[in-house]
């Protein structure tokens, strides 16, 4: 068992019997839940809409060479420039490079998950370069020193009551705040940091192959904010990102908005397409993008390529049984739930991350409520399949597995043990898994299988 699926297992555990903390979750979950259905309503047909989308990725995995140099034409000749990083260590040092030339201690930082995955604030911090989250959830994550707990909501497993508590412990304000007073803190506090601050960093939610763009949705305006005030923009974003055509946002960003939130669209889209012309007023002397690859190549081959169109909207882990009974935490990488559980072995490696594919009741509700129908649950059945294959399964679970099969195939060797006999030795197997929390299992006194044979005997 790897230590990653020791710390999964009993983070699991944790949550998956704390009470306060599935209601908050579930409450928050249905919120969105709720919105999302009304959100759907603005397509007249909405299963073409996502079929439709679902080419176009389709179409740029399998041209995606193509589309990244085009990419990187298109921005270039606009003045901005673009650097390759093919691990996080690249793309970390080539961030570290920026700010030191521009001599800065403090960056502001728009919603990104990708810097989540390199882990950019903790780099910047041993480096004395102050990293600001100015989404307001990050904000309060980072504030309570804790990863975001979801990709699109950060902290949707804390009430109001709790964001109270941590701007009172953090921040010293007066405790039991309510919400519109909280926001106007975080406000104040951060205004302040999009002034000063001398580089700007954010992700990108598409980059447009056509017209070099990176695109930023968002719904507070911070990451406008923190691509205007500073002189330097730098944007990280994944190579799976790419759109062939900036004609296509007007199907990906209300998929997006409506599968994420449940809006008919996000409050602010905005296109950057390289540093500030001569004839515009404000945004970035300098700007710079990031394609990181950080393993996502791993992820074209043909078994779970599909994994490659997703948007990031996190439907899947609000619809995911698991994810609302452990929570994002659990997981113990920077994207949770069902599509995590997906990409996050193939990124960071299978024999340390392949437990999470098995964190699935495979009801399959996350293919079904994907924006771009991506076959989620069956991909989960790919990676257990591939773990199998690499041998990366200890031989306690190979034999166990292999006696499980024969006797399962066997109806003799079912009848061999008496129900008294299967009670024991089921309960003992799975005493730590089911017993503990559940109760023992008990088995009918006649199969069956015994009771057809009777009745067709008589």
């Amino acid at each position: 068992m790897s230590e990653q699926q020791k710390v999964f297992l009993a983070k699991s555990e944790i949550k998956a019997h704390d009470l306060e903390h599935k209601r908050k979750v579930a409450f928050n979950i249905q919120k969105y839940n709720d919105s999302v259905v009304k959100g759907k309503q603005q397509f007249a047909q909405l299963e073409v809409a996502r079929q439709k989308a679902k080419n176009i990725k389709w179409k740029v995995m399998e041209q995606l060479d193509k589309y990244l140099e085009q990419f990187e034409k298109n921005f270039t000749a606009r003045g901005g420039k673009l650097i390759w990083a093919e691990t996080a260590d690249e793309a970390l040092q080539a961030i570290l490079q920026i700010c030191e030339e521009k001599n800065t201690k403090q960056v502001v930082k728009a919603k990104s998950m990708v810097t989540e995955e390199i882990h950019l604030n903790d780099f910047l911090a041993k480096n004395g370069i102050e990293s600001v989250e100015t989404d307001l959830g990050e904000y309060i994550q980072q504030l309570d020193g804790e990863p975001p707990y979801h990709i699109v909501t950060p902290a949707m497993h804390k009430s109001k009551e709790d964001v109270a508590r941590v701007f009172h412990e953090k921040l010293g304000t007066e405790p039991n705040l309510t919400p519109p007073e909280i926001t106007k803190i975080a406000r104040r506090n951060l205004r302040q940091k999009y002034i000063t601050a001398e580089v700007g960093i954010t992700g990108g939610n598409f980059l447009l192959a056509d017209v070099g763009g990176v695109c930023v949705t968002e719904n507070e305006g911070n990451g406008r904010l923190c691509t205007t005030f500073p002189k330097t923009q730098i944007s990280i974003v994944g190579i799976e990102k790419l759109l062939p055509s900036i004609n296509d946002l007007h199907l990906f960003w209300p998929l997006l908005a409506t599968f994420g939130t449940g809006q008919n669209v996000t409050v602010y889209n905005t296109v950057f397409t390289g540093p500030r012309k001569a004839d515009e007023t404000d945004g970035p002397e300098e700007m710079y993008v990031i394609l990181l690859d950080n393993g996502r190549t791993n992820l074209l081959r043909k078994e779970v390529r599909e994994s490659m169109y997703c948007i990031r909207c996190g439907s899947c882990l609000n619809a995911c049984p698991v994810y609302k009974n452990i929570g994002g935490h659990a997981y113990g990488a920077t994207y949770s739930g069902p599509i995590g559980s997906v990409i996050t072995p193939h990124l960071q490696g299978m024999e340390e991350y392949k437990h999470l594919s098995y964190a699935s009741s495979l009801c399959g509700n996350c293919t079904e409520v994907c924006p771009l129908k991506i076959n989620i649950h069956e991909m989960l059945l790919v990676n257990r399949s591939i773990a199998v294959d690499e041998r990366l399964n200890n031989n306690t679970e190979n034999i166990t597995w292999a006696l499980w099969k024969q006797a399962m195939l066997s109806r003799r060797l079912m009848n061999v043990a008496s129900p008294s006999m299967k009670e024991k030795v089921i309960n003992k197997l799975f005493a730590d898994s089911w017993v503990r929390h559940r109760g023992p299992l008990h088995f009918a006194g006649r199969s069956f299988n015994k009771m057809w044979k009777d009745r067709n005997n008589n």
